[in-house]
């Protein structure tokens, strides 16, 4: 299954559980497809073989659990990131996230726009502040993140910590903490235990509450460069959201130095010249890559004047303009526009 899953570019093993059997589905580039479906048996033995690897309680049933574990498929390093629920049939489903680890993608190889790549290294740049990066599940953050915290540590020389939850790909020229609550590892906990080792980057896997956020705005403050990221629609978002768990107005002017809003796009097939899917006559891989809606500077500025309440005036490329100039210019479906607005206007 994880050979299968990993030779057709799946990100994600979906394990839905029907009234006769599991019904398996694999994640590609977005869209479900139909995979397998196996007995109640094979399939409870099967997560209950996953959750012993993963580190999970087996005998626990009745609430959500998560962990990871790395493993070796086709020769290569995989890491596995495991969630299970309950369900209403008395059995568990469960989700396995894919997180290939022998390659890191450059950011230049990432971004549709060169000029994008070339704004969030330069942001690298600087010797403290805070930079967010947003976009829902499945946009390429984390990617990005990843990407950037391996140009810092390889070309930039600088000590690089991170503090995640889980470890999503291991870098052996960098710290990387796990979060363990029952350990006492929080967020909260290991930001501050971090800023007493002597890092140059800090990258934390998520702002989730107003400790966390108030710990990452301190390291900014005190001569760190903090690298994270936020739930929110849009990049100006952030900001808002920083002001929601009670960060005050003037810590985020001083330390918020960049905030950048991606989303994960599909690009025409250079053989079917359209959208291009699982019969490709091309017989390769969809090929994607990302946007980047990247607020800084003086643009940034108003944004935090407007979130103040105050009258603000300020232009950059929004996701919007810039899934349109995609299109424009022939890289990127109709469709992946008409999805932008469809989630746009929820």
């Amino acid at each position: 299954m994880l050979k299968d899953a990993i030779t057709n570019d799946a990100s994600d093993i979906h394990f839905i559980p029907r009234l006769n059997d599991y019904h398996i589905q694999f994640r590609k580039t977005g869209v479900l497809s139909p995979f397998q479906s196996i007995p109640h048996e094979q399939g409870e033995r099967l997560i209950a073989h996953l959750k012993f690897m993963a580190q999970m309680d087996i005998g626990e049933k009745r609430k959500p659990q998560s962990g990871s574990f790395n493993t070796m498929i086709k020769d290569s390093p995989v890491s596995l990131r495991i969630s299970t629920l309950p369900t209403n049939h008395l059995k568990e489903s469960l989700v396995i996230r894919i997180l290939p680890q022998e390659f890191q993608v450059p950011l230049e190889k990432m971004s549709l726009y060169p000029s994008s790549a070339k704004k969030l290294l330069a942001l690298l740049m600087y010797s403290h502040g805070l930079i967010i990066f947003t976009g829902p599940t499945g946009s390429g953050k984390t990617t990005t993140l990843y990407s950037l915290v391996h140009h810092c540590s390889s070309a930039l020389n600088r000590n690089v910590i991170t503090l995640e939850d889980p470890i999503e790909k291991d870098h052996e020229d960098m710290v990387q903490i796990q979060v363990n609550e029952k350990a006492g590892i929080t967020y909260s906990a290991g930001l501050k235990a971090i800023l007493r080792h002597d890092p140059d980057i800090i990258m934390v896997g998520e702002i989730r509450d107003r400790e966390t956020a108030e710990t990452a705005i301190r390291a900014a403050l005190t001569g760190h460069l903090v690298l994270t990221t936020l739930h929110t629609k849009d990049a100006k978002s952030a900001v808002y959201r920083l002001m929601e768990l009670g960060v005050h107005w003037h810590d985020i002017q001083q330390t918020l130095i960049g905030v950048s809003a991606q989303r994960l796009l599909k690009l025409k097939c250079s053989v079917c010249e359209t959208d291009c899917n699982t019969d490709c006559k091309g017989k390769g891989p969809v090929k994607r890559a990302s946007v980047y809606e990247i607020v800084t500077g003086s643009a940034l500025k108003e944004v935090i004047k407007e979130a103040r309440g105050e009258d603000a005036y300020y232009q950059y490329p929004t996701l919007r303009t810039l899934i349109n100039k995609g299109v424009a210019l022939g890289f990127v479906p109709d469709s992946e526009f008409r999805k932008w607005i469809h989630e746009e206007n929820g």
